[in-house]
């Protein structure tokens, strides 16, 4: 399963749910980053942390390392291949 430090700036992803219940998931909860939300890798630090991300119309940077707790889903794009049938 990929994590928020994978992702590429400018792709999006989904929480899908988190990886322990501290009380860091529950402040980041409390920042609008449950389950179902959507959010997109904005930018990152030089050194990857930390890293600005968009969500519900704000944009929010959080550690590398509190990131990790996010257990995301991403959308593969499509690549459907349909082939040409000869007679």
């Amino acid at each position: 399963m990929l994590s928020v430090q994978q992702l590429a700036i400018g792709q999006t992803a989904t929480i899908i749910g988190f990886r322990d219940a501290s009380a860091y998931v529950a402040r980041l909860q409390s920042l609008g980053l449950v389950r179902g939300t959507q959010f997109e890798v904005v930018r990152t630090a030089p050194l990857g942390d930390p890293i600005e991300l968009k969500l519900r119309g704000f944009r929010l940077a959080i550690r590398a390392k509190e990131a990790d707790c996010l257990l995301i889903a991403t959308e593969e794009p499509s690549t459907s291949f349909h082939p040409r049938t000869s007679n």
